[in-house]
């Protein structure tokens, strides 16, 4: 059964240096054109099904007009929602208003997940960021008071020439702001982004893992929960969009590039916005073997706190002995998991199981 949708929203103010998502600049026209082929999209894939979450992503989301936000909340209500339905949106602090705010409460949103990165100047000025801590705190107190009390935060860390005193002003602030949830992506220079056209290099895997370190041994102190690789939440505000992925259960996306994963088929939309108008949306699609489903229940699970089941592991795997004793996974009666301290290398763990004897 599919019980979560994403929406992708391709449309920006600006071209962040460091952003590999399928992206282009915000134009009144092309938005008008993409929501309708959106409708359309919609319209001829969706089963009906009753779905648990829906998240709107991008891009930026929040770059779009009121009325071109009325218009997409039109098309979403062709959705059937669940009672307790979870309901993201993604926000930059530079697009967002009260209005807008008003809007989303309206129209059922009551997830924000918010676009900080970094407030760093040298980290702003390299990822083609302009944040304010005012205007940030104005909209975070804006947000709770119209009574939204599951708010997201994103931080962007280990980019060239951050210092762990830069990032601990930046956890310092995040923390203030009293959030439900904070998601912490270490820089990834990915090839045809304006930092890897420029040349610029990553940090040392070193001050990278301290980094790594620092944050969530800070994060824990705060009463967050490090449920997810890169992701902490206080207790009972986990993404449950986001697990649905990492629980390798099934869900549509509709839009540009964006995947979908029904009846253990994986589908990939193009990223050609002429082809997406056109009505041709799908580039790939690939239906998978009980094998490689194993191997992405393997993945995924592993970046959750939690694990997998114990059982399944040693009947797909089988012994865990060397891993174990090498500290990379524990256990406990009914899971296996990867420990805090090795969460950072849980790349290197999960290809050593998938590639050896274990």
């Amino acid at each position: 059964m599919t019980k979560a949708v994403y929406i992708h929203i391709p449309f920006c103010k600006k071209i962040c240096s460091y952003c590999d998502f399928c992206k282009m600049y915000y134009h009144q026209e092309y938005v008008s054109n993409y929501l309708k082929a959106l409708e359309t999209e919609i319209d001829k894939r969706y089963q009906g099904e009753i779905v648990d979450t829906i998240y709107i992503g991008g891009g930026t989301p929040s770059v779009l007009s009121v009325l071109q936000l009325r218009e997409l909340f039109r098309i979403i209500k062709k959705i059937k929602k669940s009672k307790n339905i979870e309901f993201s949106f993604e926000i930059n602090f530079d697009s967002i208003d009260e209005e807008k705010l008003v809007l989303l409460k309206e129209n059922g949103v009551n997830r924000l997940s918010f676009g900080l990165e970094t407030l760093s100047p040298k980290g702003q000025r390299l990822l083609n960021r302009v944040n304010k801590k005012e205007r940030i705190k104005k909209i975070i107190s804006k947000a709770k008071e119209l009574g939204f009390n599951n708010i997201n935060i994103d931080l962007i860390y280990a980019f060239p020439g951050e210092t762990k005193e830069d990032l601990k002003k930046d956890l310092d602030f995040i923390i203030s702001l009293d959030i439900e949830h904070i998601s912490t992506y270490s820089l990834i220079i990915e090839e045809h982004t304006i930092l890897y056209i420029d040349g610029v290099e990553n940090i040392s895997e070193d001050l990278d893992a301290e980094m790594y370190e620092y944050i969530y041994n800070r994060l824990a102190k705060e009463g967050y929960i490090h449920y997810e690789i890169s992701n902490f939440a206080k207790n009972g505000k986990e993404s449950r969009h986001n697990l649905c992925y990492w629980n390798n259960e099934h869900y549509y996306g509709f839009g540009l590039s964006s995947a979908s994963y029904i009846d253990n088929t994986r589908m990939l939309n193009t990223r050609s916005i002429n082809k997406y108008l056109k009505g041709d949306y799908l580039v790939e699609k690939e239906e998978l073997t009980k094998e490689e489903i194993k191997e992405y229940e393997l993945i995924l699970g592993l970046r959750k706190k939690t694990g997998i089941s114990k059982e399944y592991f040693i009947k797909k795997y089988g012994s865990i002995k060397e891993l174990l004793e090498n500290g990379f996974l524990k256990e406990d009666s009914n899971r296996i998991f990867i420990p805090e301290n090795k969460m950072y290398l849980s790349n290197e763990i999960i290809v050593k199981i998938l590639k050896e004897d274990v």
